[in-house]
C-alpha cells in the first residue's frame, strides 16, 4: 500500500525540524475504525507527521482525505496518493472505515487552510458537518487530535486577491511569509494532542438532523477547546 511511513527520510526530517511529537498515542485503537479529526493548517504536511507517528508507534496505517483540488494536478495527484492522501469525498473515506480503517479528515478543506493569521488557532467548521455525518452513519468513534502550533509554520496574510481566487475557482493563492520572510517553513514546535475517542449516536435516522447537528456542535466545541488550551503563549 501508498502509505506514509515514518522511515522516509523526508518525514523524518521534517518531524525532526519541528521536534514533532504526540500527546494521546493512547486513544488510538490497536484495532478497528477510527475518524481521526484535525485542525487544518495552511502547510497541511503536519497531518502527515501524525500519520506517520501513529504507524511508527502503533504499527497502524493513517489514511488521509485530500481536497479534491490535489487530484486533479497530475504530478501533485501522484505524489499525494504516494503518501497515504485519497481523494476526500464521503464514498472514499465510508469505504475505508467499514473495513476497519484509520481515516484522518481536516474539516473546511482549502478554506480552513487559508485562513490569515490573525485568525489563527480557531476553527471555522460550522458549516462542515460532512465528517459528523461519516461517524454517526458508519458509527466509528471520533478522535480529536489539535495541533494549534501548525498556524505558526506560515504567517497567512488577508488580502482580496486570496479570496478571490478561492471564491471563484476554489484554488488556493495564499500571501505568505516563512522563516526570514522566505517560502522556506518556520521551524515551530508542533505538537498533537488527541482527545479521547467521541462516540457517535447511535441508531439516528438518515433525516434526524438535530442529533447530527448536535454531536457535531460537541465536536467542534471540544476541538476548539483543545486548540485554545494549547496555544502558544
Amino acid at each position: 500500500m501508498n502509505i506514509i511511513n515514518i522511515a522516509d527520510p523526508v518525514l523524518k526530517r521534517v518531524a525532526r525540524y519541528h521536534e514533532h511529537r504526540v500527546e494521546g498515542l493512547e486513544h488510538i485503537p490497536a484495532s478497528g475504525p477510527a475518524l481521526i479529526v484535525v485542525n487544518h493548517s495552511l502547510a497541511t504536511y503536519d497531518s502527515g507527521l501524525l500519520a506517520a507517528a501513529v504507524r511508527d508507534k502503533l504499527g497502524r496505517d493513517v489514511w488521509l482525505l485530500g481536497d479534491r483540488y490535489i487530484f486533479k494536478v497530475p504530478v501533485l495527484r501522484d505524489l499525494a496518493t504516494a503518501y497515504g492522501f485519497v481523494e476526500g469525498s464521503q464514498h472514499n473515506a465510508e469505504s475505508l472505515l467499514r473495513d476497519g480503517e484509520l481515516v484522518l479528515v481536516a474539516p473546511g478543506g482549502m478554506r480552513e487552510a487559508l485562513r490569515p493569521s490573525s485568525q489563527k488557532y480557531q476553527l471555522d467548521i460550522s458549516d462542515r458537518k460532512g465528517f459528523a455525518r461519516l461517524a454517526v452513519r458508519t458509527g466509528a468513534p471520533v478522535i480529536l487530535s489539535a495541533c494549534p502550533a501548525a498556524d505558526d509554520i506560515y504567517h497567512v496574510v488577508s488580502n482580496p486577491v486570496t479570496d478571490w481566487v478561492y471564491n471563484r475557482y476554489k484554488l488556493a493563492a495564499p500571501v505568505i511569509f516563512g522563516k526570514y520572510g522566505t517560502i522556506v517553513p518556520k521551524p515551530a514546535k508542533l505538537v498533537h494532542y488527541l482527545n479521547a475517542p467521541m462516540s457517535p449516536p447511535d441508531n439516528v435516522a438518515d433525516d434526524d438532523y438535530d442529533t447530527v447537528d448536535a454531536f457535531h456542535a460537541a465536536l467542534e466545541s471540544r476541538l476548539q477547546q483543545m486548540l485554545s488550551e494549547h496555544a502558544p503563549e
